[in-house]
């Protein structure tokens, strides 16, 4: 790791924040957030028509933690056979799909509104 003035009077070596010793010296544990289940996360189904015509899928209200919503998407775009992206914090599917977003979710163990 290379620090800005290593070396010089002001290179100031990193410590730990809980414990305040050196990080070489530091034996803290590394902090892992909790995730929130699957359970307890609603996600809202939603149908968009968009320029020319198109329509989207749309799903609100999913928290995106440790990049799941991007394999959501994966699984949601195998069941319907279909594109479609992961845009600010929302899933978005081409066409209009919502059975099967519905099926899928539901199977997961999410709970499902609209």
């Amino acid at each position: 790791m290379s620090r800005l003035f290593a070396g010089t009077p002001f290179d100031i070596p990193p410590r730990c924040d809980r414990c305040c010793r050196l990080l070489e010296e530091c034996d803290c544990p590394a902090e892992v957030p909790p995730c929130t289940p699957v359970e307890k996360q609603r996600g809202v189904l939603g149908v968009e028509k968009r320029k020319r015509g198109k329509v989207v899928t749309l799903v609100r209200g999913l928290v995106d933690e440790e990049n799941h919503l991007a394999d959501l998407l994966t699984q949601l775009q195998s069941a319907c056979g279909a594109g479609g992206t992961v845009r600010d914090g929302v899933v978005e599917l081409q066409g209009q799909h919502l059975d099967r977003v519905r099926a899928v979710l539901l199977k997961l163990g999410y709970r499902v509104t609209g």
